[in-house]
């Protein structure tokens, strides 16, 4: 930040140092060049008849001491030494001295050399201002009263001017405020200017630093196909050692790709090849900035710039799979119905119902799956809140076994005996910690042994739920599979479960685990400590 004076101790009014100190050897060279031309003129006598006219010898040696007063304080300014509030106060108070004398030797106010002063009174409100430049405002018109009193007194002049004397101090006050208030307003036309400065250096900042830190890279050639800028990740895709200031500098697949670009086409798209690398996905922009033609080239890794096409056609294709699995619900619902109606009849052979009793098995599950796809496109967002698990465990487990009491294996709860609470849905993490129970009591080998509820922490001291049942547990080549949609080891099963538990869970900022245990399977939910972390929105 540059420095400011403040040269009126009695005012807030502060000016720019190198403005301040430029101001006043303007001021210094006005009053070196006024006292040597009023001195000059004198001496050769081509000057007007006034100069002088009544003390030519006061004339003379003040015109001469002005003029030396002014030189010698010349190099005192180039210097800037001493401090600039001291100087600038002795310009104007060697004005304030010398002038009136010279305008007292020349006749009076006659002489029309009272506008000197006004000069003098506007340097201080630029130089100094606030109640200061008032102050010499008001010194100045003390002085052209004090001389007009002073002839008076002496009747060295014919006539008194009294009136004009008035007139002119009041023009020095004017003079003065319209000095301040326009100093002023410099002051703010400089500190906006400073303000706006340092608001486009931190936009500048911000900018570079967005755009250095963009994955995707950035190249800006100018008309001449000079590069005007390169971002880290443009460096970074072409393999480049340093910043490249020539279009010769970058390879040859992507320089021909630009000079084959059509000049009627305002954008193109291609893919190059990258040497070794992996290729580009490249495109071509034409844009105008202030009547400046640039090209802007993107450069994107070509195996993520596929996904991101790939997981369009993937949430297209959901979509259309959402619309399908809705049809196909109506009829598949007439056809479990109508196989119901045909399984009454009591007349019907043995061999005719092991049929109807296949097709209404097989339109079960086919409805679970449709089920299942339109609960993924149907998801909401996850409501969360803070949830107690042991109380909520106590409760789920209870709920669940008298859901499930035809089936023999019951839950065994092991919970802390500290109370551990999640942010999490209550809804989402009860359709979690089901799916997963109701997998346990299909998979786990059935029988009289219990299905394990344990509420721990892992090693980052989070909440975890595991359940672990007494299966055969997952293959190893088969357990990167798990969490994949349509992947099941059942002919009953729809393969949506477990991926569903597990889309539900990051909604949830937790985290769905699986392992082969002791005994059997083991599913680890680690949730989010609603004790220790603040709450993403």
């Amino acid at each position: 930040m540059e420095a400011t004076f403040q040269p009126c101790p009695l005012s807030g009014f502060r000016i720019q140092a190198d403005q301040g100190w430029r101001l006043l050897l303007t001021f210094s060279g006005y009053q070196l060049l006024l006292g040597g031309l009023l001195t000059f003129l004198f001496l050769t006598s081509w000057g007007p008849s006034l100069l002088g006219r009544f003390s030519s010898q006061g004339f003379l040696v003040t015109s001469l001491c002005y003029t030396a007063g002014a030189a010698l304080s010349f190099p005192f300014v180039f210097w800037r030494r001493p401090d600039y509030r001291w100087q600038a106060g002795l310009h104007i108070l060697l004005d304030l001295i010398a002038l009136p004398l010279i305008i007292y030797a020349c006749g009076g106010l006659e002489s029309g050399f009272g506008i000197l002063l006004a000069v003098s009174v506007t340097a201080a409100g630029l130089l100094i201002g606030g109640q200061c430049a008032i102050g010499f405002a008001a010194l100045a018109s003390l002085a052209i009263l004090g001389m007009e009193s002073y002839a008076d007194l002496r009747h060295a002049f014919p006539t008194t001017h009294y009136s004009y004397a008035g007139m002119l101090g009041m023009s020095y006050f004017a003079i003065a405020l319209l000095a301040i208030s326009l100093a002023r307003m410099a002051e703010q036309s400089e500190a906006l200017a400073r303000q706006r400065g340092k608001d486009l250096a931190y936009q500048r900042q911000l900018n570079e630093f967005i755009i250095q830190n963009l994955q995707s890279g950035i190249i800006v050639l100018d008309a001449q196909r000079r590069i005007l800028l390169t971002n880290d990740s443009a460096r970074r895709l072409l393999a480049l050692p340093g910043r490249p200031h020539r279009l010769e500098e970058l390879p040859d697949s992507l320089t021909q790709s630009l000079l084959q670009w059509p000049q009627q086409a305002q954008e193109l798209s291609t893919t190059v090849a990258n040497g070794d690398s992996p290729p580009l996905h490249v495109r071509f922009s034409r844009l105008q900035i202030q009547d400046t033609p640039l090209t802007m080239i993107y450069l994107e890794d070509d195996t993520l710039h596929q996904k991101r096409v790939q997981e369009g056609k993937l949430a297209s294709l959901g979509r259309l799979t959402a619309g399908i699995a809705h049809e196909i619900r109506n009829p598949l619902g007439a056809i479990s119905h109508a196989a119901q109606l045909l399984a009454e009849n009591d007349h019907l052979p043995p061999q005719d119902q092991r049929l109807v009793h296949i097709i209404g098995n097989q339109a079960r599950r086919l409805d679970d799956t449709i089920g299942n796809v339109l609960q993924l496109s149907r998801r909401n967002a996850a409501k969360r809140e803070k949830v107690c698990l042991n109380t909520w465990l106590e409760t789920f487990c209870r709920n669940f076994q008298n859901e499930t009491r035809g089936n023999h294996a019951p839950l065994q709860l092991q919970t802390s005996p500290s109370p551990m609470r999640a942010w999490a849905d209550p809804s989402h993490l009860e359709q979690i910690v089901s799916n997963l129970c109701h997998n346990a009591l299909k998979y786990g080998g059935g029988g009289d042994t219990p299905i394990q509820i344990r509420l721990s922490r892992d090693e980052e001291k989070r909440p975890r739920i595991e359940v672990i049942d007494h299966g055969r547990g997952i293959p190893p080549q088969q357990i990167s599979q798990v969490f994949e949609p349509f992947f099941t080891t059942s002919s009953s099963g729809t393969g949506l479960g477990l991926y569903i538990s597990r889309e539900l869970a990051q909604m949830n900022q937790a985290r769905l685990v699986y392992d082969n245990g002791p005994a059997g399977s083991r599913f680890s939910l680690v949730l989010e400590d609603a004790d220790q972390v603040t709450v993403q929105l």
